[in-house]
């Protein structure tokens, strides 16, 4: 099912400067040559992100909603050359409980979602609490185009084009008092819209947590757009946070609210079940799910059910960038 762009309603200024997919897999090769040089590894990652910053975004755009053009991030970790997930694979395969419980509901119920208007208030712990329009949240920050692995607490994973800026950008300009320890995101629950919310699977609105020195690290995203677009109403249109290293689950679609808080904040999956789904679900293969092993995952687009399972990694192949997060944690007891 294709969703008109004009349901979204975003255009930018500099569409036309999309980079077409020859240049795409042209710069995807240099990177590669580049890691295998002689050079080194430290030194190749170095020039492999000064050449893509300086090149612009990696993505061709599939032209299937408005474009929203962004330069390719110079975060460290935060563009894997692992292969893309098919952008349909990626936009059909979901869970977005708002829209039913089943993988393909989301696509098949979430034209009702309307995108504008669309503001988000950020409020608590902040001296300047306000509510931001989507189109003041969009030129917040220059927007960047990361490459990021998704695991999902189910055992699957994909690699997805996220198009958004630093989380902390946003935060840095509400000025969080010192009393704030942790952040909270509210996302939409409407009724008339989102089918899903007329059943009790969870306790609507669905909300997250992160803690604060999370919500500021660079890799955690707050995300408009994926494969070079607007977002698909289905992936969390028209603003959600992407959180790499964790579980999918813990990266809020549809946000209507954000909240600085000074204890931890209840959420949706942790109150559902508090023994299967923890406040912190960092990715880890060491921690099973009660139901479930952890420690291999099935990429999703490649060879189905029976396709050989990849090796999940710790923090979801991002312990370089974010361990330092929880030194002298017992993760198996902060799961």
């Amino acid at each position: 099912m294709r969703i008109p762009s004009h349901d979204n309603g975003f255009t930018h200024p500099h569409a036309s400067e999309i980079t077409p997919r020859a240049t795409y897999e042209n710069r995807r090769t240099l990177l590669r040559q580049l890691a295998a040089g002689a050079g080194g590894a430290a030194l190749a990652v170095w020039a492999g992100r000064a050449a893509l910053a300086a090149d612009g975004a990696l993505v061709a755009p599939p032209g299937k909603l408005a474009p929203l053009p962004a330069r390719a991030s110079a975060v460290p970790g935060a563009m894997t050359m692992e292969k893309l997930t098919d952008y349909q694979d990626a936009t059909t395969y979901n869970n977005f409980y708002e829209f039913g419980t089943d993988k393909g509901d989301p696509v098949r119920n979430a034209a009702t979602l309307k995108t504008r208007p669309w503001t988000v208030a950020v409020e608590g712990l902040v001296n300047k609490p306000r509510s931001f329009d989507i189109d003041e949240l969009l030129k917040l920050s220059p927007q960047e185009e990361r490459i990021y692995r998704l695991r999902c607490v189910e055992g699957w994973s994909m690699v997805i084009p996220w198009v958004g800026y630093s989380l902390a950008e946003l935060i840095r300009r509400v000025e969080p008092q010192g009393s704030a320890k942790y952040v909270e995101f509210v996302t939409l629950a409407d009724k008339p819209t989102m089918p899903g919310v007329n059943s009790r699977v969870l306790d609507w609105p669905y909300t997250e947590g992160l803690r604060m020195d999370e919500a500021l690290h660079p890799l955690t995203l707050l995300a408009f757009g994926m494969y070079g677009e607007v977002l698909p109403n289905q992936n969390g249109a028209p603003v959600r946070i992407v959180v790499p290293w964790k579980y999918g689950f813990k990266s809020a679609k549809s946000i209507v609210k954000i909240r600085f808080v000074e204890k931890e904040p209840g959420t949706a999956w942790n109150k559902a079940a508090k023994n299967e789904y923890g406040f912190y679900s960092n990715v880890n293969p060491d921690v099973d799910h009660p139901r479930w092993s952890q420690a291999t995952e099935r990429r999703i687009g490649e060879g189905g059910l029976f396709a050989k399972r990849r090796k999940t990694l710790p923090f979801n192949g991002y312990e370089a960038q974010v361990g330092q997060l929880y030194a002298g944690m017992d993760l198996k007891k902060f799961y």
